[in-house]
């Protein structure tokens, strides 16, 4: 494909603008439709961003000819359907974490893609992330072997709001949603697949109906372990903080930001073309549309993960 690639963008929230930002710096993509709830804020982001399009109906934007792909960053409970009328209208799509919300969700998708052969791929963000990356590469190379991650994913997040801050019309979830970022990493990164994974939670929010609190233990067939903490209750510091403990190294990754154990900053600017991990997934997502291929993230690769967060729930009911 060398003619532009023209895409509709679901979700004019947090993430949603994150990924406008991310395509203005990639040649050879236009956004041509936004999808959001809210038309009024819609209208506003459009606006801002040149996007002549809008609408509060994905299908409208499915209809559209022009269309060649998709970026969902809606509500997780309307991902495994909404990736499912992307690809039975013919196109490519891209899916925030998570690709779905249940095992049959994740087992549907994967099934379509499969049968249509169109690019669908997950937002699993910490593969792109130039932190993760520079780690990624030293395993590639044999320079470092996991023995053990420890990771610690923390909000204060008592009401439905998004990064931002603004009011949400979903709850989030820290099983399928944010255990699904380190879940899926822990075995990228040992390219060794999860054989055992154990978990507990806290008490169930009275007014949210979620946990509030979890810990995960995971073991992988290499047999490096992870630890793995998270919480919406946490008064501190937010986000997600990755502790690589290996054979040569001690890596702690912050985001796109990387330091040894000794907090010493390493310079990963020349990992990749962006010091944005959204970006970078976004580049992977068109680069696979162009050169018809299997893009890193894809919905087959990220499978397993649903399955283990599927044994995690089944342990936790």
């Amino acid at each position: 494909m060398s003619k532009t690639i023209k895409v509709a963008l679901a979700g004019a929230g947090a993430f949603g603008v994150k990924h406008l930002d991310g395509i203005q710096n990639i040649d050879g993509v236009e956004v041509i439709s936004l999808i959001s709830r809210d038309l009024d804020k819609t209208r506003e982001v459009a606006d801002k961003y040149g996007i002549q399009h809008i609408t509060t109906d994905l299908a409208d934007s499915l209809a559209m000819k022009e269309v060649d792909a998709v970026i969902l960053c809606t509500p997780t409970q309307m991902h495994a359907e909404q990736t499912l009328a992307c690809l039975k209208a013919g196109k490519h799509v891209q899916v925030e974490i998570p690709l779905a919300d249940s095992l049959k969700g994740a087992e549907d998708v994967v099934a379509l893609q499969k049968q249509t052969g169109l690019v669908a791929m997950c937002g699993h963000t910490r593969r792109f992330n130039p932190s993760h990356q520079y780690v990624h590469n030293k395993i590639q190379a044999r320079e470092f072997n996991i023995q053990q991650m420890d990771v610690q994913t923390y909000f204060f997040r008592r009401t439905n709001t998004n990064a931002l801050g603004q009011a949400r019309s979903w709850t989030d979830h820290l099983l399928w949603h944010h255990a699904a970022h380190t879940v899926d990493l822990f075995a990228y990164q040992c390219g060794s697949p999860i054989v055992q994974a154990n978990a507990i939670q806290g008490p169930i929010h009275p007014n949210l109906g979620i946990a509030m609190d979890m810990s995960i233990q995971l073991k992988a067939a290499s047999g490096a372990i992870c630890t793995l903490s998270l919480s919406f209750n946490n008064d501190g510091p937010l986000g997600t903080f990755f502790r690589y403990i290996g054979d040569t190294a001690t890596y702690i990754a912050r985001y796109d930001d990387l330091f040894t154990g000794k907090e010493e900053k390493i310079d990963v600017s020349k990992v990749a073309v962006s010091m944005n991990g959204i970006e970078l997934q976004d580049r992977e997502f068109f680069a696979a549309i162009r050169e018809g291929r299997e893009p890193n993230s894809s919905v087959a690769q990220v499978f397993n993960c649903y399955q283990v967060l599927h044994q995690l729930e089944q342990q936790l009911a």
